[in-house]
Order: structure tokens, then C-alpha cells, then sequence
């Protein structure tokens, strides 16, 4: 009988709740902060991360998790007697990880070649940050308790990668620009004109797509956005950094406008808040044009 497991990395800003409580395998960044350096989710939550943020004018700073994580985290596995390893790693444009898990799949077979016909491992990149991945992983794992199959549990986080959006409001571009990890923060010169941008992050890319003059126009352009791009009835995801107030706000007005509440709500953790800023609110959607 087969025995699956996912694995992934903690920008999918999935809560230490949800991660012990599924049992997801989830590998830590490690992030450093004025000096201090500590695994995200694992030895700081993501309001201690929020706090340090506020009492520093650094960027965090952050490695991609390295091949030989990778590698030891398949022969653990192995050695529990797991048939298929599905990984799914966080934007392979925005870091190496992807890539190292490759690596790591790669030695894992050259060091280990009698498992070459006791266990597949899937890696797949999320082409995007945060929750975008870290839902169909809690998703995924909740339907291999019900029974699914590799095969089908692939296919679905393929789909929902190749499908969903985040649309973000940042209310500021310093973290992105210092980071350089948000390609579309590059081009966008207007804040000193009091002008925001609506990022879309999907298909391993960031896009401005709309700017906003002033912050009382935030909500019903970043709503107006939304609905325009989102498959009609179908779920929606509230992102959300150190102040959730606005993205009650956007879920009030897609309420009237869908007739539908959020799926669920979810804070940025550390590392995307290093490459963001810790202040953003965004929706996470299916998009109707894919």
C-alpha cells in the first residue's frame, strides 16, 4: 500500500498548528535579524518575526535550503518506509530551493540506488510564495488521508499552480526593493507621488498591474481587481502582514460583490515578509483567464 508524504519548505507560512496537526515534513528557512538567527515557524512565530521587523531598519536576511537537506530529508524518509515524496518548493525564480531539491533527488539515488525501485519522489515548484502553495499542501495532504493516490495528488497542486494569482497591495516597496527578489518593485517609481501598486505574483513572475493613488482607494481598486480576474464561485484566500484590519475590509466588500466569505485568512510570515515588508494586504485566487 502506498505511503506518501509532502514535503516543503516554511514559506508556505502554513502554521505550526497545521503542520503537526497534518503531519506535513516541512524544512525551515533560516532567517537572521540583527544579528540573530533563527528557523522561520519553528523558533520564532510570524508576529515575533513582525516585532523584530519593526525594531530594525535591516532586511532580514535568508539562504535557500541547501541539497544536502534535501538529500537527508529523503533517506529519513525512505527509511520510514515511504513509497512516493512529493515536494513542492517555493518560487524557483525568486530561490534556489527548487533547484536544491533536485540536487538533493539526484544523490539521494546515486548514494542509495537500491530505493531507485522502492520510492518516487515528485519535486514541483509553486511559481509563487506564502499561502499560494501553502493551501493545496494542507489541501493535498488532507486528501492522502482520505486515500488519494500520488498521481492524483500531483495533478491537483499542478493545476492550482498553473491556475491561482495572488493580487497584493504592498504599502510599501522598501523591503522589495532592498531585497530585489520582486521584479515588478524595480519599475515602480510613484510612491513619492503617494501611488501604490497592485502586484499579481503567479507563473514564477511578479507584475505590476494597476497603480492606486491614495490609500482610502486601496480596498475598492484591490476588490475591483480581484473580481475581475477571479473564477466566479469559486474560493478565495485573505493575505495579510502585521495589520489584518484592511483585508477585513476587502473580504467585507467581496462578500457584496461574490456573495461568498473567505476561505481563510493568512499572515505573511518571515521570509516573505523580508522581500515584501510586513504591511500588505492581497487576495489569493483561481483565475478565470487560465
Amino acid at each position: 500500500m502506498p505511503k506518501i508524504m509532502i514535503v516543503t519548505d516554511s514559506g508556505c507560512d502554513l502554521s505550526k498548528e497545521v503542520i503537526d496537526e497534518l503531519g506535513i515534513k516541512v524544512l525551515p528557512f533560516e532567517l537572521t535579524v540583527n544579528g540573530e538567527t533563527f528557523r522561520e515557524i519553528f523558533d520564532k512565530s510570524t508576529q515575533d518575526v513582525y516585532k523584530l521587523m519593526s525594531e530594525t531598519d535591516e532586511i532580514p536576511k535568508h539562504s535557500q535550503i541547501s541539497p544536502v537537506t534535501f538529500e537527508e530529508t529523503y533517506s529519513e524518509l525512505f527509511g520510514q518506509g515511504y513509497t512516493d515524496i512529493i515536494t513542492v518548493s517555493i518560487n524557483s525564480e525568486g530561490s534556489g530551493t527548487f533547484n536544491n531539491a533536485n540536487i538533493g533527488k539526484n544523490n539521494f539515488f546515486e548514494n542509495n540506488p537500491d530505493a531507485k525501485d522502492k520510492i518516487r519522489i515528485f519535486n514541483i515548484d509553486s511559481k509563487s510564495y506564502t499561502i499560494f502553495y501553502g493551501y493545496p499542501v494542507m489541501e493535498s495532504m488532507k486528501k492522502i488521508k482520505r486515500g488519494a493516490q500520488a498521481e492524483e495528488i500531483v495533478a491537483y497542486l499542478e493545476d492550482w499552480f498553473n491556475i491561482c494569482a495572488i493580487y497584493a497591495v504592498p504599502y510599501t516597496l522598501r523591503y522589495a526593493r532592498k531585497s530585489g527578489r520582486i521584479s515588478a518593485a524595480k519599475a515602480f517609481a510613484g510612491e513619492i507621488l503617494g501611488l501604490k501598486p497592485i502586484i499579481m505574483f503567479a507563473d514564477n513572475t511578479t507584475k505590476m498591474i494597476d497603480k492606486i493613488r491614495g490609500e482610502k482607494n486601496i480596498v475598492p481598486r484591490l476588490v475591483e481587481c480581484v473580481e475581475k480576474n477571479m473564477t466566479p464561485q469559486t474560493p478565495y484566500i485573505m493575505i495579510h502582514g502585521q495589520d489584518i484590519s484592511l483585508a477585513k475590509e476587502v473580504e467585507k466588500e467581496l462578500i457584496k460583490k461574490t456573495g461568498r466569505k473567505a476561505e481563510m485568512y493568512n499572515p505573511i510570515g518571515a521570509v516573505v515578509s523580508a522581500n515584501i515588508g510586513p504591511d500588505v494586504v492581497a487576495v489569493l485566487v483561481r483565475r478565470k483567464n487560465k
